[in-house]
């Protein structure tokens, strides 16, 4: 078979310096927990590193030191190298800062460069650190600037996220900053429907096997918890932590109790597999045994996918 060849796609994570950019990139993509983020030191000036996803797809992450020198030369003498062919911006708001008028300048000359040297480029803007703004405050303080970020964007496709380290909220931005990078998702989606039917299951969700971040789910049932995903993300991420700590390899988890039954299975080379069902005649050797059937139909599909969108 034909080797295909990989699909790079370019991310930026920017905004200014103590923001939590390294913070909550070392969480996700280097196993780091939130509590140990704090010995992390400053970004200088840009850091790349390649993550690869769904086999041929694969993460050109910037991670752009937010000093104001760096920033500068960001918009200066670097501006086209830096916002050359961007898929994904990402712009990190700190909501404590106390220079937010320069953090919202450095976020609207960010957009300004992205129209003159990228193609469609996706923007998603993190509020963050909202776990240091009392609880009742946190949605009208998001909503604020929320509004000032639809404000410069107009046209581009943007999404905000409320996040904080310590808690499930980075997971959910991030899981959708990833799902907005995998092509044909909807085809994807459509096969594990199938396969969700196939097994009798509540639910089925395909997690990435580094981060285990959400690629994509089928339900035959409503769900009242909209969070469960980044919750599950979490819990499992810290369980496969603690087993390396404790040099033991995760492979799988079966949860059972007297309302629900969950598998979480290996599933392709790059993919996590959970199934959820709350039938009493729930089998799980029979899902073992649908898991590995589909898994080289998904193996196949997903490598497919992945390669027949060429990269902007």
């Amino acid at each position: 078979r034909e080797k295909m060849q990989n699909q790079w796609k370019k991310v930026l994570l920017m905004g200014k310096s103590n923001a939590g950019k390294t913070s909550m990139r070392s969480i996700i993509f280097a196993n780091y927990i939130a509590r140990e983020t704090t010995r992390l030191g400053y970004t200088q000036d840009v850091e790349h590193s390649h993550v690869r996803f769904l086999g041929n797809l694969v993460l050109n992450l910037w991670d752009c030191g937010g000093q104001e020198a760096y920033m500068e030369s960001y918009f200066e003498s670097q501006r086209d190298h830096i916002f050359r062919n961007v898929a994904v911006l990402i712009y990190v708001f700190d909501v404590e800062s106390q220079q937010m008028a320069k953090d919202i300048q450095y976020f609207t000359l960010c957009v300004e460069a992205l129209r003159s040297n990228s193609e469609n480029p996706k923007i998603f803007c993190l509020v963050h650190k909202m776990d240091l703004v009392p609880e009742d405050k946190r949605e009208e303080v998001f909503n604020k600037q929320k509004a000032v970020v639809a404000d410069i964007v107009k046209e581009l496709e943007t999404l905000c996220f409320a996040t904080s380290i310590w808690d499930e909220t980075l997971y959910g931005a991030w899981s959708q900053i990833v799902y907005s990078l995998i092509p044909n998702v909807a085809e994807l989606e459509n096969q594990l429907l199938s396969f969700c039917e196939a097994c009798g299951a509540d639910e089925v969700v395909l997690f990435e096997r580094a981060t285990f971040l959400v690629i994509s789910h089928a339900m035959q049932r409503p769900f009242k918890d909209e969070h469960r995903f980044e919750k599950i993300s979490n819990i499992i991420k810290q369980f496969k932590l603690s087993c390396t700590k404790s040099q033991a390899q995760f492979n799988s988890m079966q949860v059972c109790s007297s309302r629900f039954s969950a598998l979480i299975d290996l599933f392709t080379p790059t993919t996590y597999i959970m199934v959820v069902s709350s039938e009493p005649s729930f089998r799980p050797a029979a899902i073992h045994l649908n898991i590995q059937n589909a898994r080289p139909f998904f193996e196949r599909h997903i490598s497919l996918d992945v390669a027949s969108k060429p990269d902007a």
